[in-house]
């Protein structure tokens, strides 16, 4: 009975030490918060239109992960944004991550709520819901983290669009972000061509 006690030890050990590796997630969540603009790029290359991406801290003393609201907007039109998510991460190993995308039930009443923290306070557990299939693996790669949603999983009904994909760059001062739709039969209806968006980081 004592082999069996001991050999049963062993078996669950290496998920209890996944399960406490919070330094590598809370540095993956450190490189992601922050305020970007794709500014310097617009500049660049008049097909991209300057974008900002705001990223929050929400429900820090929830164990299951890092949790972040996330506005996007045309610079222009900051106020309105044209996507609005919720970001559930979570560790596997301390060099793989998931990141899953959530909508918001409601979410017009909470535009700008990135710099708004009683605002964001409204922000209620159960009006997210889960994007099924749009889950972004992260792998580091040296002193970055890069990922991908997985083929055709991520059903996306924008345009004539069946199902979309997203690749991500994440690094300490920038994130490129290359999301895009395609029809049934493969082919590109929306998003960037020429390659991902360059979301700069501003300084905190």
């Amino acid at each position: 009975m004592k082999p069996l006690l001991i050999l049963l030890a062993f078996a669950t050990f290496p998920f209890v030490v996944n399960a406490q590796r919070t330094r590598s997630l809370e540095a993956l969540a450190t490189t992601m918060i922050g305020s970007y603009s794709s500014a310097a790029q617009a500049t660049e290359d008049t097909s991209y239109f300057n974008i900002e991406l705001e990223m929050v801290r929400i429900w820090p003393k929830r164990k299951d992960g890092v949790w972040l609201y996330v506005e996007q907007a045309v610079a222009t039109s900051k106020e309105k944004p044209y996507r609005q998510r919720v970001y559930h991460v979570q560790e596997l190993n301390d060099s793989t991550f998931t990141s899953n995308i959530l909508t918001i039930k409601g979410g017009d009443a909470l535009f700008g709520a990135y710099k708004d923290p009683l605002l964001l306070e409204q922000l209620q557990k159960d009006s997210v819901e889960v994007l099924d299939g749009c889950t972004i693996t992260l792998r580091t790669q040296g002193k970055s983290y890069v990922g991908s949603t997985d083929g055709r999983k991520c059903s996306n009904a924008w345009g004539e669009a069946t199902y979309a994909t997203s690749e991500v760059t994440i690094a300490s001062c920038m994130m490129v972000s290359w999301d895009r739709g395609y029809n049934d039969e493969g082919e590109q209806v929306w998003g960037a061509e020429k390659g991902g968006y360059r979301f700069v980081k501003r300084p905190p």
